[in-house]
């Protein structure tokens, strides 16, 4: 009688243990408290919009296995390699770039990869036939009223700063008055249009009188800039940015249709919130 009392109880307090440290249940599957703080850390949210978020994730997985949608580590090769070559960069390169301005590994970057291509597939099966088109109308009344969003830079004045050891430059970037003969520089003006798309995004990100983190370059050796001076500004033409603005029309629209989708879902799925973090 004793040691049933003893099992009970210690099953007793290792399932309190287990639920203590549970927040949500979705169709079986759960979501702990410690995927609420990573998803609030990550994402830089509060914990009701990080349970949302984790939430939709499980719904999402689970959508995607019944759909029995894949993706193959040849379309995760394909997909990066696309992105890199439209950067101008090898595959090593961006690699080393991703790890570089958001501090990813190649596995991890894949994997992020990997979960792009599967939500991209599970949006196309719910939302694309269901979705109209803009107008030239409707695009142009989203130009007008988004003109600042298509603000950029026109150019970017740098120095260059160059060398085939990485260790001596990422010193140079920590200690400006650090000098070693086989660090090379050359001041630039960089023209927005006439750089690649991850280079204007690294030198928006940086702030002016101070160094952008040490990327490889090209030809094999490594790169910082210093960013001296942000030209001004200049206002876009309709026509040179429609084509962004019918992806980002596309974007909002498919988005609510999918918000909508798993807004019905959520409504109908067997949830229980357990614990608030």
């Amino acid at each position: 009688m004793y040691k049933i009392f003893l099992s009970l109880f210690f099953g007793a307090a290792l399932g309190a243990e287990l639920i203590s440290g549970v927040s949500a249940v979705v169709k079986g599957e759960a979501v702990t408290l410690y995927d609420v703080k990573e998803e609030m850390k990550i994402s830089k949210v509060n914990a009701d919009t990080a349970i949302d978020n984790l939430i939709r994730k499980k719904l999402e997985a689970i959508e995607i296995a019944e759909r029995k949608i894949s993706v193959t580590s040849s379309d995760v090769y394909d997909d990066i390699k696309k992105v890199a070559a439209a950067n101008k960069m090898s595959i090593d390169e961006f690699y080393e770039a991703v790890r570089n301005s958001n501090g990813l590994t190649s596995a991890e970057f894949k994997e992020r990869t990997r979960e792009k291509l599967l939500s991209q597939k599970l949006y196309s099966s719910i939302a694309y036939s269901s979705i109209d088109t803009p107008s030239e109308d409707e695009a142009k009344e989203y130009y007008l009223l988004h003109k600042d969003e298509f603000l950029h830079p026109t150019a970017f004045r740098v120095i260059i700063y160059s060398s085939n050891n990485r260790a001596d430059l990422e010193k140079k970037v920590s200690i400006p008055m650090f000098h070693s003969d086989g660090i090379k520089m050359d001041e630039q003006l960089l023209e927005y249009n006439k750089v690649s798309p991850e280079l204007s995004r690294l030198l928006e990100n940086t702030q002016v009188n101070s160094f952008t983190p040490v990327v490889a370059d090209p030809n094999g050796s490594y790169v910082s800039f210093y960013l001296k001076e942000v030209h001004s500004p200049s206002s876009i033409e309709y026509e040179s940015v429609k084509n962004e603005i019918m992806n980002q029309i596309m974007s909002q629209k498919r988005e609510q249709v999918l918000s909508d989708y798993f807004a019905r879902l959520r409504n109908s799925a067997d949830i229980k919130i357990i614990r608030e973090p």
